[in-house]
């Protein structure tokens, strides 16, 4: 008997499975994940200086859940009509329902094809087992992988030098003023950045800027954001728009189709989105579950991001926008939080840095006040004798 099948065991498809099962669902759930090992987090990979994978459930509880766990192998083919799913060497395995939950791969402009990329458990143990003392690492791109791998690499005593086409470090979401502070940390740290780069080659020991510049290194990573794996649901005739297009359910252009996690765009606040995010593909992976079994309720979930980079934690909930206004709520130990408000006082975005989690609560309060459309005056984001918890139970 047909049962749900799940496309992709990473975080986004491993919590849909446990969902699944504490929802009720009695039928039979397959998850199928291209790689050998048990599922594993990903967010380690840039931030562990010797990276071990760290499963997110052990294996018994696949088994105790009834959970049919399939490892090593790879989806090549979704047929809509017969309902079923196509595995490289043969062998086809039908469903009632599908979730595709493939994510992202590394995006590689052309020129860099021959520098490193850290997507995979063993991606991250090939680079930092090449970093030592002494060694050179360049880094294309200064969002959110590449200053954590910068950070990773001069706690090992790595040479690092950062090349960012913008003008400054994770510029798509994250304020000037609070990546200010990032970089003033890593320049005290010893990482060197170069703004306004453009890499026209990539080797593995070198790289070749459009302005002639030639930087040497050991080791050479570009970390210049991600690409949605949204080829099966190309190849099936689903509708694709930076991911695979879904409603506020996760439900594709087919009936039977749902897509979760960082493979699809959804329909957020008035715009259409996709997100890269552990926590979101936590939530969406869940959700979905729910939808598959009925559940009609939309997808209302905050966004939420975090990086860690020395002793520096950065939390951003909402989608903020970098070129807009913020009000600023200093905290103690030289924390502080940047929120914004819509014209009509919503809170739409917070986004905080501090030692460790200092900014953890204040962030916490403003994902409940964000997704509650919740109006909150400027003067009592700024003053840090007010609490805002009382905006959320008026």
């Amino acid at each position: 008997m047909a049962g749900i099948v799940i496309i992709g065991a990473g975080e986004c498809g491993v919590r849909a499975a446990f969902t699944l099962r504490e929802a009720g669902y009695k039928g039979e759930v397959t998850l199928i994940g291209e790689e050998t090992h048990l599922p594993y987090e990903r967010p380690p990979l840039s931030k562990a200086a010797v990276p071990v994978p760290k499963p997110i459930a052990e294996e018994e509880r696949y088994a105790e859940a009834g959970i049919e766990l399939r490892r090593g192998v790879r989806i090549v083919r979704i047929d809509p009509e017969k309902r079923h799913v196509v595995a490289h060497g043969g062998g086809a395995l039908s469903y009632d329902r599908l979730l595709i939950a493939t994510g992202a791969r590394a995006r590689v402009f052309p020129g860099m094809e021959a520098a490193w990329t850290l997507r995979s458990i063993e991606d991250a143990q090939a680079i930092l087992a090449m970093l030592g003392p002494g060694r050179r690492l360049a880094v294309i791109g200064a969002g959110f992988i590449g200053l954590e791998l910068a950070a990773t690499a001069r706690g090992l005593g790595a040479r690092v030098t950062v090349l960012e086409a913008a003008g400054r470090p994770m510029a798509r979401i994250v304020p000037a003023e609070i990546a200010a502070v990032f970089e003033a940390r890593h320049r005290a740290e010893g990482v060197s950045f170069l703004f306004g780069a453009q890499v026209a080659e990539a080797g593995p020991d070198r790289l070749l800027l459009s302005d002639g510049r030639q930087i040497d290194a050991d080791v050479v990573v570009a970390g210049v954001g991600a690409v949605p794996e949204t080829r099966l649901a190309e190849d099936a005739g689903l509708a694709v728009d930076n991911g695979i297009v879904v409603n506020n359910r996760f439900l594709t252009t087919d009936p039977h189709i749902f897509a979760a996690g960082d493979c699809c765009s959804f329909p957020f606040r008035g715009t259409r989105v996709r997100l890269e995010s552990w926590r979101a593909s936590q939530d969406q992976g869940a959700h979905a579950a729910r939808a598959m079994l009925g559940a009609q309720d939309a997808y209302l979930r905050t966004p939420w991001f975090w990086s860690d980079q020395y002793d520096l934690g950065l939390q951003v909930a909402g989608l903020p926008n970098p070129a807009g206004s913020f009000t600023r709520r200093n905290l103690a130990g030289g924390a502080f939080v940047l929120f914004q408000t819509d014209e009509d006082e919503r809170l739409s975005s917070a986004s905080g840095v501090g030692l460790g989690n200092a900014v953890a609560r204040h962030i916490s309060i403003a994902e409940k006040l964000i997704e509650r459309e919740t109006p909150v005056p400027s003067g009592a984001l700024s003053d840090p004798e007010v609490n805002l918890k009382r905006f959320l139970r008026g």
